[in-house]
């Protein structure tokens, strides 16, 4: 008769953890043994104790990433125009101002013009629509005479022989000097190139008409003197005679205007 032995399950424990701490294997030589049972019963199978898995081995360090390479250095040119100095926001619109101020600094530089007004204003109209075809636009001279700078001044220094020659043209003077004698009837172009002006002689101009555009030649065009006592009587827009002339014409005025009225007087 085989007598079992049953060792307490403490003791089995206790071998079990001994083992383990010797590292001979802890429990695996118990673990399939089932403990013996009383006489009569069956064996209980022992219990396994969990085994602790083992760790896993250490992980190698990673290495540290390589530093990216140092940038190429930039070209001349490049650093040049990196280290130029930047225009200042301000800068455009000044820039885009400075025609503007220039156009209004150059005409602050001009002289001031002034309003022409009476006779020469109203003279300027006719010249330009009856005589400029011939005398020029501005009097610089074409078929007939020079009358600008002064010129028309130089020929008739008096201002009546002046209305008495537009009044009749030329024609009565063909080869006699007329106004100060500078000039001879005809001698640019054939008597009757300077027409008649007057209406006496089959023109179209009214006395007052004939003053103004002589005005407007002697003040406007040739330069004389707006405070001359001739301009003042004549010319000016409260001038005195102006005013005779258009209420009554030039015999009002008691101004010649016949054929002979602008031949050069002797010494004169």
């Amino acid at each position: 008769m085989r007598i079992v032995t049953e060792i307490p399950e403490h003791l089995l424990r206790r071998s079990r953890e001994r083992r383990a701490a010797l590292g001979l294997g802890g429990d695996e030589g118990t673990a399939a043994t089932p403990a013996p049972s009383a006489e009569g019963e069956a064996p209980v199978p022992a219990t396994p104790s969990p085994s602790t898995p083992a760790a896993p081995p250490p992980r190698a360090p990673r290495p540290a990433p390589a530093a990216p390479p140092p940038p190429k250095p930039d070209p001349p040119y490049v650093a040049a125009a990196k280290n130029r100095r930047r225009i200042p926001f301000w800068a455009m619109p000044v820039v885009g101002l400075l025609p503007l101020w220039a156009y209004m600094y150059a005409r602050g530089l001009e002289p001031p013009q002034k309003k022409v007004t009476g006779p020469v204003a109203s003279g300027q109209a006719i010249y330009a629509s009856k005589c400029s075809s011939c005398h020029g636009s501005a009097g610089e001279g074409g078929v007939g005479y020079e009358l600008n700078n002064g010129e028309v001044l130089k020929t008739f220094p008096d201002i009546k022989q002046h209305f008495a020659f537009v009044y009749t043209g030329n024609k009565p003077y063909g080869g006699q000097p007329y106004g100060s004698g500078r000039h001879i009837g005809g001698q640019r172009g054939v008597p009757g190139a300077m027409p008649a002006w007057g209406q006496a002689g089959g023109g179209e101009l009214t006395d007052v008409q004939i003053l103004e555009v002589v005005c407007y030649e002697r003040y406007g065009l040739s330069g004389a003197d707006v405070t001359s006592q001739e301009y003042l009587d004549w010319c000016a827009p409260d001038a005195p005679n102006f005013a005779t002339v258009q209420s009554g014409g030039f015999a009002a005025a008691k101004v010649d205007v016949g054929p002979t009225a602008a031949l050069a007087k002797p010494g004169g």
